[in-house]
């Protein structure tokens, strides 16, 4: 995946670390697709333990790129894609949450926004930085929620409190995160690489099968719904957010640095 995505390992912790910096880590279809590789790769893997995703520079990940996802880099051929699609976006939770059964550590070392916060939503434990910037971001594009974010959040804070983050398009630095339950732990921006490592290690600490059938029972307890039914139902949402007029009136808006002017359709 070129660039975009740099793994590491020290000891039985894979670490990916988005690396699009110039572009506050956003996705284009390269980065996206690189994380599911990555994830299903180290998934596969049997020294890999725990596996660690975090950004670089200031940003975790900035949500869709705007200005254009670039080549398809899906690993599906054209004829799969036309017939059975999520896109990538829906397969975060999917991948992330369901079919990946280690442990996941997200380092929030700055902004997360949509698709970049679902993706963090998507871990199983989340350490954020003190000044981190947690955002919805789709009402300002004219989109709503994706990946997976209107379960794990939910899930993570209770619904009064995501309908109010969502709509509200708030943004939640690293204290109040942890106070909202949106992440378990909150470090001073320059600590979160050490703490990071740390912390994976110390999972590592635990019998790998342990952490798996442990994430296994957890994961199957915590759900109630068809995961991927309820990501194809978020996919369908926002593919009618994005056509509708106001969808393309916010999206301008944005780009043209405005208040939007919404009529209802």
């Amino acid at each position: 995946m070129g660039d975009t995505l740099v793994t590491t390992d020290e000891g039985h912790v894979r670490t990916i670390r988005l690396n699009r910096a110039k572009a506050k880590n956003a996705l284009n279809s390269e980065l996206a697709w690189g994380i599911i590789g990555a994830v299903e790769e180290a998934q596969a893997n049997d020294d890999v333990w725990v596996i660690a995703i975090t950004g670089t520079d200031d940003a975790f990940c900035a949500g869709l790129d705007l200005k254009g996802q670039g080549e398809d880099a899906s690993p599906t051929s054209r004829q799969s894609t036309q017939l059975d699609d999520i896109h990538w976006v829906g397969r975060f939770l999917l991948t992330l949450r369901q079919a990946c059964d280690k442990p996941i550590v997200a380092g929030i070392n700055g902004v997360a926004v949509g698709a970049g916060l679902s993706l963090a939503m998507a871990a199983d434990i989340r350490i954020i930085g003190r000044s981190a910037r947690l955002m919805a971001g789709y009402p300002r594009i004219g989109g709503s929620p994706d990946g997976g974010l209107t379960f794990s959040l939910a899930q993570a804070i209770g619904y009064e409190q995501a309908m109010r983050f969502l709509l509200e398009n708030r943004t939640v630095l690293g204290e109040q995160a942890v106070e909202l339950g949106m992440a378990g732990e909150v470090v001073d921006d320059e600590a979160l690489p050490a703490r990071l490592a740390e912390y994976c290690q110390m999972l590592c600490e635990r019998s790998p099968i342990t952490m798996r059938l442990t994430k296994r029972g957890l994961e199957r307890a915590t759900r109630s719904v068809d995961l991927e039914s309820h990501v194809r139902f978020e996919l369908s949402n926002i593919l009618r957010a994005f056509s509708s007029d106001d969808g393309k009136e916010a999206r301008k808006a944005f780009l043209e640095k405005r208040p939007p002017v919404f009529q209802g359709r």
